[in-house]
């Protein structure tokens, strides 16, 4: 009889191992769920910056969605930015955000010039982003390719450019996030 009653204590509780395998099973389970939230949370910042980085190249479009191809005092005669445009509140035509010796213009937090918006503002707290806008005249039969005739009015089209860089506080490089571009045609 006693012997009977020492088996049913044994029946109705956990060994020592079965304790710890169902810990085991439980902690991986855990552990499992916050790699999957982590990987959750990358994700959506990855695709946060994405939309970011889309809408600083729009800005820009929107910017040079009506400017004139070259300056409408000077004409074709230079590229870039004239002598007496010292900032984007002068840039008056599109060759004008092409830079200096033509390497493209940079709006960037780290300049404190930028990022910039369609009203030629700089957006604040944008710290790590930057825009970088190239323009170049197009050969009418293949838009992919580079023209020469950038400072005539012989070329009629113009692809412009804009590459948004992104660098978070832990990233060694800025990212590429996008490029956007279009034809201009004046």
């Amino acid at each position: 009889m006693r012997t009977r009653r020492l088996q049913r204590r044994r029946r109705h509780g956990f060994t020592l191992i079965e304790a710890a395998l169902a810990t085991v099973i439980i902690g991986v389970g855990v552990l499992a769920m916050i790699q999957a939230q982590q990987a959750f949370h990358q994700k959506n910042m990855w695709s946060t910056n994405a939309g970011i980085a889309m809408r600083l190249g729009n800005e820009i479009r929107e910017l040079t969605l009506n400017l004139p191809r070259f300056d409408p005092v000077v004409g074709s005669d230079s590229w870039g930015p004239e002598e007496n445009e010292d900032g984007l509140a002068d840039f008056d035509d599109l060759d004008d955000f092409d830079g200096d010796e033509g390497g493209g213009t940079v709006f960037s937090a780290a300049l404190g010039n930028g990022p910039i918006n369609a009203r030629r503002e700089v957006i604040p707290d944008m710290v790590g982003w930057s825009q970088t806008v190239t323009v170049q005249a197009v050969d009418p039969m293949d838009i992919t390719t580079e023209s020469g005739d950038a400072n005539t009015h012989a070329t009629e089209y113009l692809r412009i450019e804009v590459i948004v860089h992104y660098q978070g506080a832990t990233d060694p490089e800025p990212v590429e996030m996008t490029r956007v571009s279009w034809i201009s045609r004046k």
